[in-house]
């Protein structure tokens, strides 16, 4: 009988997989640790769980009141609370998923050493973690509707898609980083400067037509960003007309076909990266 015969279910030859060979071992870990993580994260604080609510609606506070009120960005913008919040609770998710998966191979050193353990669980657990506090976050949201006396609309029930291509991107994302800080250190500091780039870059706290009033050609490249078609997508959804959707932006449908390949592009580089590296990442920590 060969040596690797004898090895637990989730160890590979040549060192421990990113999935293992059982799938609902995979998903359980995934579930356990994201959950235990998310109970933690708030343990000994008094607001608790509030905190997930409050960071992007105190970010939000802000921004609406300079882009409001200061530079007056948002004045005359139908909604503009509404599209305001919408884009900072997207970006949320974005960084806290992609940021906070960066260093967890190296946090979580003790798991990592474990033969059985699969390493994927580690970043996706961070995605799922920050997933937890979307849905809570999009309740606000369904507030600000309310308030804002935003009624219903059929086009509602399309919201999953958008939202399951920030979870996709978003984790893709994550892998990748991940997997490259273990031998890659300045992929941190690196990391910080291009989230602050994507953050100005996408159209969060400015609407998408004060760009293409500017420039057909800029609101095109602004719009194949997967971030700024997240974006603009839920908020077209949510609010109809006169909010653009993003095919109209780019001026044809099948322009859309650029930022949807980016976000495919990034989540499979992000998965074989990572399953590549995973074999090794114990040794290289």
């Amino acid at each position: 009988m060969s040596a690797a015969a004898d090895l637990p279910p989730a160890y590979e030859v040549g060192g421990p997989s990113a999935v293992g060979r059982d799938w609902r071992r995979f998903l359980h870990l995934t579930m356990t640790l994201a959950y235990h993580d998310w109970k933690l994260r708030f343990f000994g604080s008094v607001l608790g769980y509030l905190w997930s609510l409050l960071r992007p609606l105190m970010l939000f506070g802000i921004l609406y009141l300079v882009f409001s009120h200061v530079i007056r960005i948002g004045s005359g913008v139908e909604n503009y609370p509404v599209q305001l919040l919408v884009g900072v609770i997207m970006f949320t998710y974005f960084g806290d998923v992609a940021g906070g998966a960066v260093e967890s191979l190296v946090e979580s050193e003790g798991l990592v050493r474990k033969v059985a353990f699969p390493r994927l669980v580690i970043p996706l657990a961070v995605a799922m973690t920050a997933s937890f506090n979307l849905v809570l976050n999009l309740v606000t949201v369904g507030v600000f509707l309310a308030i804002a006396g935003v009624e219903p609309r059929p086009e509602w029930l399309l919201l999953p898609l958008p939202i399951a291509l920030l979870v996709v991107f978003s984790a893709g994302t994550g892998m990748l980083l991940s997997a490259l800080f273990v031998p890659f250190r300045d992929v941190r500091p690196i990391w910080d400067v291009v989230q602050q780039a994507l953050f100005y870059a996408t159209p969060i706290f400015y609407p998408i037509e004060a760009v293409v009033d500017r420039s057909d050609t800029l609101g095109t490249i602004v719009m194949c960003s997967p971030l700024a078609l997240i974006v603009q997508s839920v908020r077209n959804l949510l609010l109809g007309p006169p909010t653009p959707a993003p095919n109209d932006v780019l001026g044809s449908t099948p322009m859309l076909l650029v930022p949807l390949g980016i976000i495919v592009l990034v989540a499979l580089l992000g998965y074989a990266v990572f399953t590549r590296m995973a074999p090794t990442v114990a040794e290289r920590l």
